[in-house]
């Protein structure tokens, strides 16, 4: 005879979310004891997830905690789009996060080697796991602190996509605090342009060369069209990145400018009002890989006259300082995670044991 009711049944749905009968048969074979049936479903939970383990979890959401000079950003994946917009996923994203802030975990390696709620954390997602019915993967994280110098911001895209965390080292408390709004702006410039580094110091001499190899092919190419349709050609770079542009090449460039002025018949007492602006578009036009992936050097969407960079210096010094943004971690869900293609067909044929 059952030593437990529909009263602990209900109980225990409220408890695990697990469906009724599951929750049935975990009370049965605990003999009606509670905490065992728990453990009964989370084992169960535990196959689930098992049997779902080779699902590529490439959905599912990202989510920001921003406080003073902290910030946290966590992507979880799952394996449908509909999951992630589940309230229970939403929850499990908000806790993550909580967790993450609170413990100050730097990466997704610390999180998934914590405990949460008093139990190992791969315990805690595999409950998830048997409630929500999908495949849960704390995939990507990071953690931004800095001190009271630091201006420190985040933002999330609506979507919950895309998400960015953002530190700008400020040269005074005061500046900081005004920098905050700022920092903000610019991690939804992040958001939106998809940086891919802060500055082309970041980049590999080998990356930078390839780059233009393969910018300078695909011009040439084009250009071979553009030429067959009679339109205006356009300009093959020497170089991509400011990585590139060492003294002497930029002297170089100078000097060639200075050939063009002196051919063109210009007065040698205003090269000088000249110059500038055409060494600014020899920079401009041989810099395309930073303006394109370098944060710093792209241009700010809120204002494309300027860089983010110039926004910065001129966002700092009218709050009466300067600032300088370190860092910057933007992470789009799913991103980089190669998906199988599957033959539906013989998906269906397996599964019938044809």
């Amino acid at each position: 005879m059952a030593n437990f009711g529909p009263k602990d049944i209900k109980k225990l749905r409220e408890m695990t979310n697990a469906g009724m009968m599951d929750c049935k048969k975990a009370l049965t074979e605990a003999k009606g004891d509670m905490d065992k049936a728990v453990d009964w479903l989370r084992n169960k939970g535990l196959g689930a997830a098992a049997k779902k383990a080779n699902k590529v979890a490439a959905e599912g959401a990202v989510g920001v905690k921003v406080e003073g000079n902290e910030a946290v950003i966590v992507e979880i994946n799952s394996q449908t789009d509909f999951v992630a917009q589940n309230d229970k996923f939403k929850a499990v994203i908000n806790e993550v996060v909580d967790h993450a802030f609170a413990n100050e975990l730097v990466d997704a390696e610390a999180i998934n080697a914590s405990e949460i709620n008093g139990q190992p954390f791969a315990e805690y997602l595999s409950l998830q796991v048997a409630t929500i019915g999908e495949k849960l993967v704390v995939r990507r994280s990071a953690l931004i602190k800095g001190d009271e110098m630091t201006a420190v911001n985040g933002y999330v895209h609506a979507n919950g996509q895309v998400a960015v965390i953002i530190e700008a080292k400020c040269d005074s408390v005061k500046t900081a605090e005004a920098m905050t709004e700022v920092v903000r702006n610019v991690a939804m410039h992040a958001a939106a342009m998809k940086p891919s580094t802060l500055s082309c110091q970041d980049f590999e001499m080998d990356f930078v060369e390839k780059e233009t190899e393969g910018r300078i092919a695909s011009i040439e190419k084009e250009n071979e069209e553009l030429g067959r349709l009679g339109k205006t050609l356009k300009n093959i770079p020497l170089y991509v990145s400011m990585k590139q542009l060492t003294e002497e090449v930029l002297q170089k460039a100078e000097d060639m400018l200075k050939e063009e002025l002196k051919t063109e018949g210009k007065p040698e007492k205003i090269w000088d009002r000249i110059l500038p602006g055409k060494l600014a578009r020899f920079i401009s036009d041989n810099t395309t890989l930073d303006q394109e992936q370098c944060l710093l050097d792209q241009n700010f969407v809120m204002d494309d006259s300027k860089t983010v960079a110039e926004y910065i210096a001129d966002k700092a010094k009218a709050a009466g300082g300067t600032a300088d943004i370190t860092r910057f971690v933007r992470l789009e869900v799913g991103e980089g995670i190669e998906i199988e293609e599957e033959d539906f067909a013989a998906e269906v044929a397996k599964q019938m044991g044809t």
